[in-house]
Protein backbone atom coordinates (compact mmCIF):
# COMPACT_ATOMS: atom_id res chain seq x y z
CA UNK A 1 0.00 0.00 0.00
CA UNK A 2 0.85 3.80 -0.62
CA UNK A 3 2.29 5.70 2.16
CA UNK A 4 0.12 8.14 3.84
CA UNK A 5 -0.27 11.15 3.23
CA UNK A 6 -2.14 13.02 6.20
CA UNK A 7 -2.72 16.74 7.76
CA UNK A 8 -0.92 17.47 11.08
CA UNK A 9 -4.09 16.90 13.02
CA UNK A 10 -5.17 13.66 11.37
CA UNK A 11 -1.64 12.59 12.35
CA UNK A 12 -1.80 13.88 16.12
CA UNK A 13 -5.03 12.61 16.65
CA UNK A 14 -4.78 9.19 15.00
CA UNK A 15 -1.06 8.98 14.21
CA UNK A 16 -1.15 5.13 15.63
CA UNK A 17 -3.53 4.14 12.45
CA UNK A 18 -1.41 6.41 10.05
CA UNK A 19 1.42 4.90 10.36
CA UNK A 20 -0.38 1.51 9.31
CA UNK A 21 -0.22 2.94 6.21
CA UNK A 22 -3.73 1.50 5.66
CA UNK A 23 -5.33 4.93 3.78
CA UNK A 24 -5.26 8.63 3.92
CA UNK A 25 -6.51 10.29 7.34
CA UNK A 26 -8.39 13.75 6.29
CA UNK A 27 -8.66 15.91 9.18
CA UNK A 28 -12.55 16.79 9.31
CA UNK A 29 -12.60 20.49 11.20
CA UNK A 30 -14.34 20.54 14.70
CA UNK A 31 -14.38 17.32 16.42
CA UNK A 32 -11.08 16.32 15.45
CA UNK A 33 -12.29 13.04 13.75
CA UNK A 34 -11.29 12.20 10.12
CA UNK A 35 -12.71 10.14 7.37
CA UNK A 36 -10.96 8.10 5.79
CA UNK A 37 -10.22 7.88 1.88
CA UNK A 38 -8.12 6.06 -0.60
CA UNK A 39 -4.34 7.18 -0.82
CA UNK A 40 -4.95 7.39 -5.11
CA UNK A 41 -8.19 9.12 -5.22
CA UNK A 42 -11.27 11.17 -3.25
CA UNK A 43 -13.66 11.28 -1.97
CA UNK A 44 -14.46 8.13 -0.11
CA UNK A 45 -12.99 6.33 -3.00
CA UNK A 46 -11.98 3.15 -1.08
CA UNK A 47 -12.61 -0.43 -2.97
CA UNK A 48 -16.27 -1.31 -3.17
CA UNK A 49 -16.87 2.33 -2.36
CA UNK A 50 -16.31 1.82 1.53
CA UNK A 51 -16.61 4.72 4.08
CA UNK A 52 -15.26 4.80 7.02
CA UNK A 53 -15.08 7.22 10.11
CA UNK A 54 -12.51 7.47 12.86
CA UNK A 55 -12.87 8.86 16.55
CA UNK A 56 -11.47 8.71 19.36
CA UNK A 57 -13.29 6.72 21.71
CA UNK A 58 -13.75 5.43 25.48
CA UNK A 59 -13.85 1.96 24.07
CA UNK A 60 -13.29 0.71 20.39
CA UNK A 61 -16.61 0.12 18.93
CA UNK A 62 -17.11 -0.84 15.34
CA UNK A 63 -20.61 1.01 13.80
CA UNK A 64 -22.19 -0.38 10.63
CA UNK A 65 -24.45 2.84 9.35
CA UNK A 66 -25.04 1.61 6.10
CA UNK A 67 -24.02 -1.53 3.89
CA UNK A 68 -20.32 0.54 3.08
CA UNK A 69 -20.34 2.96 5.68
CA UNK A 70 -19.04 2.46 9.15
CA UNK A 71 -17.79 4.77 12.16
CA UNK A 72 -15.04 3.04 13.97
CA UNK A 73 -14.39 4.38 17.63
CA UNK A 74 -11.07 3.13 19.38
CA UNK A 75 -9.49 3.46 22.58
CA UNK A 76 -6.00 2.95 21.78
CA UNK A 77 -4.62 3.13 18.26
CA UNK A 78 -1.70 0.89 19.30
CA UNK A 79 -4.04 -2.22 19.75
CA UNK A 80 -4.04 -4.87 18.21
CA UNK A 81 -8.29 -4.69 17.35
CA UNK A 82 -8.67 -1.28 16.10
CA UNK A 83 -6.40 -1.56 13.22
CA UNK A 84 -8.20 -4.73 12.41
CA UNK A 85 -11.34 -3.93 12.18
CA UNK A 86 -10.34 -0.89 10.15
CA UNK A 87 -8.90 -3.65 7.76
CA UNK A 88 -12.42 -5.46 7.84
CA UNK A 89 -14.05 -2.15 7.34
CA UNK A 90 -12.44 -0.53 4.40
CA UNK A 91 -12.60 -4.23 2.30
CA UNK A 92 -15.28 -4.38 0.28
CA UNK A 93 -17.49 -7.73 0.67
CA UNK A 94 -15.93 -10.67 -1.24
CA UNK A 95 -12.42 -9.08 -1.59
CA UNK A 96 -9.34 -10.66 0.13
CA UNK A 97 -8.82 -9.19 3.33
CA UNK A 98 -4.88 -8.60 3.31
CA UNK A 99 -2.68 -6.68 6.50
CA UNK A 100 0.03 -9.42 6.57
CA UNK A 101 3.28 -8.35 4.34
CA UNK A 102 3.92 -11.54 2.60
CA UNK A 103 -0.74 -11.71 2.04
CA UNK A 104 0.20 -7.51 0.92
CA UNK A 105 2.92 -8.72 -1.54
CA UNK A 106 1.14 -11.98 -3.25
CA UNK A 107 -1.72 -9.48 -3.82
CA UNK A 108 0.32 -7.01 -5.52
CA UNK A 109 1.73 -9.59 -7.58
CA UNK A 110 -1.96 -10.64 -8.24
CA UNK A 111 -2.76 -7.52 -9.16
CA UNK A 112 -0.46 -7.07 -12.31
CA UNK A 113 -0.99 -10.92 -12.96
CA UNK A 114 -4.99 -10.06 -13.31
CA UNK A 115 -3.97 -7.48 -16.44
CA UNK A 116 -2.95 -9.96 -18.54
CA UNK A 117 -4.57 -12.94 -19.86
CA UNK A 118 -2.12 -15.82 -18.97
CA UNK A 119 -3.50 -19.20 -17.19
CA UNK A 120 -2.57 -19.47 -13.43
CA UNK A 121 -2.43 -21.87 -11.30
CA UNK A 122 -3.13 -21.06 -7.38
CA UNK A 123 -1.75 -23.34 -4.88
CA UNK A 124 -2.08 -23.35 -1.33
CA UNK A 125 -3.56 -25.82 1.52
CA UNK A 126 -7.21 -25.93 1.74
CA UNK A 127 -8.94 -23.37 3.50
CA UNK A 128 -6.54 -20.45 2.73
CA UNK A 129 -9.37 -18.45 0.16
CA UNK A 130 -7.69 -20.02 -3.11
CA UNK A 131 -10.97 -19.10 -4.81
CA UNK A 132 -11.26 -15.61 -3.26
CA UNK A 133 -8.50 -15.00 -4.98
CA UNK A 134 -9.35 -16.58 -8.36
CA UNK A 135 -12.33 -14.12 -8.25
CA UNK A 136 -10.36 -11.27 -7.23
CA UNK A 137 -8.09 -11.65 -10.37
CA UNK A 138 -10.99 -12.12 -12.40
CA UNK A 139 -12.70 -9.05 -11.01
CA UNK A 140 -9.41 -6.97 -11.74
CA UNK A 141 -9.38 -7.91 -15.89
CA UNK A 142 -10.19 -7.13 -18.75
CA UNK A 143 -12.64 -9.94 -18.47
CA UNK A 144 -14.60 -8.82 -15.26
CA UNK A 145 -17.78 -8.30 -17.34
CA UNK A 146 -17.89 -12.04 -18.90
CA UNK A 147 -18.98 -14.92 -16.33
CA UNK A 148 -16.89 -16.49 -13.74
CA UNK A 149 -17.66 -20.15 -13.26
CA UNK A 150 -16.26 -22.09 -10.50
CA UNK A 151 -16.15 -25.72 -10.53
CA UNK A 152 -15.35 -28.17 -7.47
CA UNK A 153 -13.19 -31.24 -9.97
CA UNK A 154 -13.22 -32.94 -6.23
CA UNK A 155 -17.14 -32.84 -5.63
CA UNK A 156 -17.97 -34.10 -9.08
CA UNK A 157 -18.80 -37.74 -9.68
CA UNK A 158 -15.95 -39.18 -11.93
CA UNK A 159 -18.22 -40.63 -14.48
CA UNK A 160 -20.15 -36.78 -14.91
CA UNK A 161 -17.42 -34.61 -15.01
CA UNK A 162 -16.43 -34.74 -18.93
CA UNK A 163 -20.36 -34.07 -19.68
CA UNK A 164 -20.66 -31.09 -16.76
CA UNK A 165 -17.27 -29.47 -18.10
CA UNK A 166 -17.79 -29.99 -22.02
CA UNK A 167 -21.09 -30.32 -22.28
CA UNK A 168 -23.74 -32.49 -24.45
CA UNK A 169 -25.40 -33.30 -27.25
CA UNK A 170 -29.46 -34.70 -26.37
CA UNK A 171 -29.30 -38.59 -26.58
CA UNK A 172 -25.53 -38.46 -25.77
CA UNK A 173 -25.56 -40.74 -23.44
CA UNK A 174 -28.75 -42.76 -20.95
CA UNK A 175 -30.56 -39.77 -19.22
CA UNK A 176 -29.57 -37.21 -21.78
CA UNK A 177 -32.93 -35.64 -22.63
CA UNK A 178 -31.92 -32.08 -23.35
CA UNK A 179 -28.70 -30.73 -24.79
CA UNK A 180 -26.56 -29.19 -22.15
CA UNK A 181 -23.64 -26.37 -23.11
CA UNK A 182 -21.30 -27.11 -20.14
CA UNK A 183 -18.79 -25.33 -17.77
CA UNK A 184 -16.30 -24.42 -20.35
CA UNK A 185 -18.67 -23.21 -22.74
CA UNK A 186 -20.50 -21.03 -19.89
CA UNK A 187 -17.12 -19.62 -19.21
CA UNK A 188 -17.40 -18.05 -22.81
CA UNK A 189 -15.90 -14.57 -22.51
CA UNK A 190 -15.15 -15.03 -19.05
CA UNK A 191 -13.10 -16.90 -16.68
CA UNK A 192 -12.84 -20.85 -15.35
CA UNK A 193 -12.17 -21.74 -12.53
CA UNK A 194 -11.33 -25.18 -12.20
CA UNK A 195 -10.70 -25.89 -8.35
CA UNK A 196 -9.00 -28.91 -7.11
CA UNK A 197 -7.38 -29.69 -10.39
CA UNK A 198 -5.08 -32.58 -8.76
CA UNK A 199 -8.35 -34.75 -8.26
CA UNK A 200 -9.16 -34.51 -12.02
CA UNK A 201 -8.71 -38.46 -13.98
CA UNK A 202 -5.89 -38.39 -16.13
CA UNK A 203 -7.74 -39.53 -18.59
CA UNK A 204 -9.96 -36.61 -18.82
CA UNK A 205 -6.54 -34.07 -18.71
CA UNK A 206 -5.87 -34.73 -22.04
CA UNK A 207 -9.58 -33.38 -23.30
CA UNK A 208 -8.93 -30.08 -21.16
CA UNK A 209 -4.92 -29.56 -22.45
CA UNK A 210 -6.55 -29.42 -25.95
CA UNK A 211 -9.34 -27.07 -25.03
CA UNK A 212 -6.66 -24.68 -23.79
CA UNK A 213 -4.54 -25.15 -26.73
CA UNK A 214 -6.29 -25.15 -29.39
CA UNK A 215 -9.56 -22.83 -28.04
CA UNK A 216 -12.34 -25.00 -28.58
CA UNK A 217 -14.53 -27.80 -26.92
CA UNK A 218 -15.99 -30.55 -28.57
CA UNK A 219 -19.12 -32.06 -26.50
CA UNK A 220 -20.37 -35.15 -25.70
CA UNK A 221 -21.87 -36.75 -28.66
CA UNK A 222 -20.75 -33.77 -31.11
CA UNK A 223 -18.91 -34.28 -34.01
CA UNK A 224 -17.55 -30.80 -34.94
CA UNK A 225 -15.57 -28.43 -32.27
CA UNK A 226 -17.18 -25.29 -31.22
CA UNK A 227 -14.95 -22.03 -30.37
CA UNK A 228 -14.51 -20.85 -26.71
CA UNK A 229 -12.53 -17.72 -25.33
CA UNK A 230 -11.89 -18.97 -21.98
CA UNK A 231 -9.28 -17.55 -19.50
CA UNK A 232 -8.23 -20.54 -16.73
CA UNK A 233 -7.70 -20.25 -13.10
CA UNK A 234 -7.05 -23.86 -11.76
CA UNK A 235 -6.56 -24.05 -8.04
CA UNK A 236 -4.43 -26.93 -5.57
CA UNK A 237 -4.15 -28.36 -2.78
CA UNK A 238 -1.56 -30.92 -4.31
CA UNK A 239 2.01 -31.16 -4.77
CA UNK A 240 1.38 -31.04 -8.65
CA UNK A 241 5.26 -31.64 -9.18
CA UNK A 242 5.20 -34.69 -7.54
CA UNK A 243 1.50 -35.99 -9.21
CA UNK A 244 3.29 -35.52 -12.47
CA UNK A 245 6.57 -37.49 -11.27
CA UNK A 246 4.12 -40.50 -10.05
CA UNK A 247 1.90 -40.47 -13.34
CA UNK A 248 -1.10 -39.29 -11.26
CA UNK A 249 -1.23 -35.57 -13.52
CA UNK A 250 0.07 -34.99 -17.58
CA UNK A 251 3.19 -33.33 -17.28
CA UNK A 252 2.00 -31.42 -20.24
CA UNK A 253 -1.31 -30.09 -18.73
CA UNK A 254 1.03 -29.20 -15.38
CA UNK A 255 3.52 -27.02 -18.21
CA UNK A 256 0.08 -25.09 -19.35
CA UNK A 257 -1.81 -24.13 -16.52
CA UNK A 258 1.77 -23.26 -14.70
CA UNK A 259 1.96 -20.56 -16.65
CA UNK A 260 1.92 -18.07 -13.49
CA UNK A 261 2.08 -19.56 -10.30
CA UNK A 262 0.79 -17.89 -7.10
CA UNK A 263 1.04 -19.87 -3.55
CA UNK A 264 -1.13 -19.38 -0.42
CA UNK A 265 0.60 -19.71 2.70
CA UNK A 266 -1.28 -21.38 5.02
CA UNK A 267 -3.00 -19.77 7.83
CA UNK A 268 0.08 -19.85 10.95
CA UNK A 269 2.30 -18.38 8.56
CA UNK A 270 0.55 -14.70 7.83
CA UNK A 271 -0.30 -13.99 11.18
CA UNK A 272 -0.78 -10.18 10.39
CA UNK A 273 -4.23 -11.70 8.46
CA UNK A 274 -5.99 -13.45 11.49
CA UNK A 275 -7.54 -10.55 13.14
CA UNK A 276 -8.77 -8.63 10.55
CA UNK A 277 -10.12 -11.89 8.72
CA UNK A 278 -12.11 -12.74 12.23
CA UNK A 279 -12.88 -9.18 12.08
CA UNK A 280 -14.19 -9.18 7.99
CA UNK A 281 -16.05 -12.77 8.91
CA UNK A 282 -17.95 -10.72 12.23
CA UNK A 283 -19.20 -8.38 9.47
CA UNK A 284 -19.97 -10.57 7.49
CA UNK A 285 -22.46 -12.40 9.94
CA UNK A 286 -23.69 -9.47 11.96
CA UNK A 287 -25.31 -7.81 8.18
CA UNK A 288 -27.72 -5.99 10.40
CA UNK A 289 -27.15 -2.04 10.21
CA UNK A 290 -25.51 -0.92 14.46
CA UNK A 291 -22.82 -1.74 16.49
CA UNK A 292 -21.57 -4.96 15.82
CA UNK A 293 -19.11 -7.20 18.75
CA UNK A 294 -15.51 -6.54 18.71
CA UNK A 295 -13.00 -8.47 19.68
CA UNK A 296 -11.25 -7.56 22.65
CA UNK A 297 -7.24 -7.44 22.70
CA UNK A 298 -7.33 -11.04 24.99
CA UNK A 299 -9.53 -12.74 22.37
CA UNK A 300 -7.13 -11.17 19.44
CA UNK A 301 -4.51 -12.88 21.37
CA UNK A 302 -5.29 -16.36 21.77
CA UNK A 303 -6.53 -16.62 18.26
CA UNK A 304 -2.89 -15.30 17.44
CA UNK A 305 -1.30 -18.15 19.39
CA UNK A 306 -3.78 -20.97 17.68
CA UNK A 307 -1.81 -22.99 14.66
CA UNK A 308 -4.90 -22.94 12.64
CA UNK A 309 -4.76 -26.64 11.01
CA UNK A 310 -8.09 -25.54 8.99
CA UNK A 311 -6.91 -22.19 7.94
CA UNK A 312 -9.74 -19.34 6.97
CA UNK A 313 -12.84 -21.95 7.24
CA UNK A 314 -11.51 -23.08 10.70
CA UNK A 315 -11.29 -19.41 11.66
CA UNK A 316 -14.64 -18.61 10.19
CA UNK A 317 -16.33 -21.74 12.32
CA UNK A 318 -14.92 -20.20 15.55
CA UNK A 319 -15.90 -16.77 14.77
CA UNK A 320 -19.43 -18.45 14.27
CA UNK A 321 -19.36 -20.19 17.37
CA UNK A 322 -17.72 -16.65 19.11
CA UNK A 323 -21.13 -14.92 18.43
CA UNK A 324 -23.13 -17.36 19.54
CA UNK A 325 -21.61 -17.39 22.69
CA UNK A 326 -21.01 -13.80 23.00
CA UNK A 327 -24.80 -13.82 22.73
CA UNK A 328 -26.70 -9.88 22.92
CA UNK A 329 -23.20 -8.30 24.36
CA UNK A 330 -21.20 -6.36 22.29
CA UNK A 331 -17.67 -7.67 23.35
CA UNK A 332 -15.97 -11.10 22.40
CA UNK A 333 -13.52 -12.00 24.67
CA UNK A 334 -11.34 -15.02 25.10
CA UNK A 335 -13.73 -16.96 26.80
CA UNK A 336 -16.14 -16.87 23.67
CA UNK A 337 -13.28 -18.23 21.68
CA UNK A 338 -13.35 -21.91 21.63
CA UNK A 339 -11.56 -24.57 19.45
CA UNK A 340 -12.69 -27.76 18.00
CA UNK A 341 -11.35 -30.65 20.13
CA UNK A 342 -9.76 -32.41 17.23
CA UNK A 343 -8.16 -29.45 16.10
CA UNK A 344 -6.58 -28.26 19.77
CA UNK A 345 -4.82 -31.72 19.12
CA UNK A 346 -3.12 -30.59 16.08
CA UNK A 347 -2.91 -26.80 17.39
CA UNK A 348 -0.80 -27.03 20.54
CA UNK A 349 3.23 -27.12 20.09
CA UNK A 350 3.65 -29.71 22.17
CA UNK A 351 1.70 -32.97 21.32
CA UNK A 352 -0.22 -34.59 24.12
CA UNK A 353 0.92 -37.90 25.87
CA UNK A 354 -0.43 -40.87 24.07
CA UNK A 355 -3.14 -42.40 26.31
CA UNK A 356 -1.91 -44.88 28.85
CA UNK A 357 -3.97 -48.37 29.56
CA UNK A 358 -5.84 -47.97 32.74
CA UNK A 359 -9.26 -49.41 34.45
CA UNK A 360 -12.13 -48.98 31.86
CA UNK A 361 -10.10 -48.29 29.23
CA UNK A 362 -10.19 -50.87 26.39
CA UNK A 363 -7.62 -51.75 24.01
CA UNK A 364 -9.27 -50.81 20.96
CA UNK A 365 -10.39 -47.60 22.58
CA UNK A 366 -6.61 -46.80 22.63
CA UNK A 367 -5.97 -47.90 19.09
CA UNK A 368 -8.66 -45.81 17.76
CA UNK A 369 -7.20 -43.22 19.50
CA UNK A 370 -3.85 -43.57 18.16
CA UNK A 371 -5.47 -43.92 14.81
CA UNK A 372 -7.09 -40.65 14.85
CA UNK A 373 -3.98 -39.06 15.98
CA UNK A 374 -1.96 -40.50 13.29
CA UNK A 375 -3.91 -39.34 10.88
CA UNK A 376 -4.87 -35.62 11.96
CA UNK A 377 -1.07 -35.54 12.22
CA UNK A 378 -0.16 -36.47 8.98
CA UNK A 379 -2.89 -34.40 7.36
CA UNK A 380 -1.35 -31.53 8.68
CA UNK A 381 2.09 -32.40 7.82
CA UNK A 382 1.04 -32.90 4.01
CA UNK A 383 -1.27 -29.44 4.19
CA UNK A 384 -4.31 -31.32 4.03
CA UNK A 385 -3.36 -33.59 0.87
CA UNK A 386 -5.16 -36.62 0.84
CA UNK A 387 -3.37 -38.33 -1.72
CA UNK A 388 0.50 -37.60 0.46
CA UNK A 389 -1.40 -38.27 3.86
CA UNK A 390 -2.72 -41.89 2.61
CA UNK A 391 0.54 -42.25 0.94
CA UNK A 392 3.01 -41.46 3.68
CA UNK A 393 0.11 -43.74 6.19
CA UNK A 394 0.79 -46.50 3.77
CA UNK A 395 -3.36 -46.86 2.86
CA UNK A 396 -5.34 -46.12 -0.44
CA UNK A 397 -6.84 -42.43 -0.34
CA UNK A 398 -9.96 -44.27 -0.58
CA UNK A 399 -9.26 -45.98 3.17
CA UNK A 400 -8.65 -42.68 4.17
CA UNK A 401 -11.58 -40.54 2.96
CA UNK A 402 -13.23 -43.51 4.85
CA UNK A 403 -11.48 -43.54 7.66
CA UNK A 404 -12.11 -39.73 7.89
CA UNK A 405 -15.60 -40.15 7.09
CA UNK A 406 -15.90 -42.16 10.23
CA UNK A 407 -13.91 -39.44 11.95
CA UNK A 408 -16.42 -36.89 11.24
CA UNK A 409 -19.29 -39.03 13.06
CA UNK A 410 -17.84 -39.54 15.57
CA UNK A 411 -16.64 -35.78 15.98
CA UNK A 412 -12.77 -35.81 16.00
CA UNK A 413 -12.69 -34.16 12.67
CA UNK A 414 -14.28 -30.75 11.24
CA UNK A 415 -16.62 -31.78 9.08
CA UNK A 416 -16.83 -29.08 6.72
CA UNK A 417 -19.35 -29.05 3.80
CA UNK A 418 -18.50 -30.27 0.49
CA UNK A 419 -17.85 -27.55 -1.85
CA UNK A 420 -20.48 -27.61 -5.23
CA UNK A 421 -19.84 -26.40 -8.70
CA UNK A 422 -20.78 -22.47 -8.42
CA UNK A 423 -22.11 -20.37 -11.17
CA UNK A 424 -22.02 -16.78 -11.07
CA UNK A 425 -25.21 -15.13 -11.91
CA UNK A 426 -26.00 -14.76 -15.42
CA UNK A 427 -23.16 -16.97 -16.40
CA UNK A 428 -24.93 -19.70 -17.61
CA UNK A 429 -27.11 -19.09 -21.08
Amino acid sequence: MQDITASETAKNNHGGLCAAGVAQLESRPGDGSCRLYDTAERPASLPGGQVVTLARGEQSRLTRLAPAKFALAYDDAAGTGPLAALHAAATAPGQPVCADPASLAMMAVAGRVAASDIPVLVEGPTGTGKEVLARFIHEHSARKSGPFVAINCAAMPETMLEALLFGHKKGAYTGATEAAEGFVRAADGGTLLLDEIGEMPIALQAKLLRTLQEGEVVPLGATKPVPVDIRVIACTNRDLPTEVAEGRFRADLYYRLNVFPLQIEALRSRKGDIAPLAFAMILRHCPAEGAVPFLTEAALAKLAAHAWPGNVRELENVVRRALLLAGDTLSIDAEHIRFDTAVRRLGTIEHAAPPVLADGNQLSDIARHSETRAILDTLELTGGRRGAAARKLGISERTLRYRMAAMREAGTLDNAAAQQPRVSAGAVR
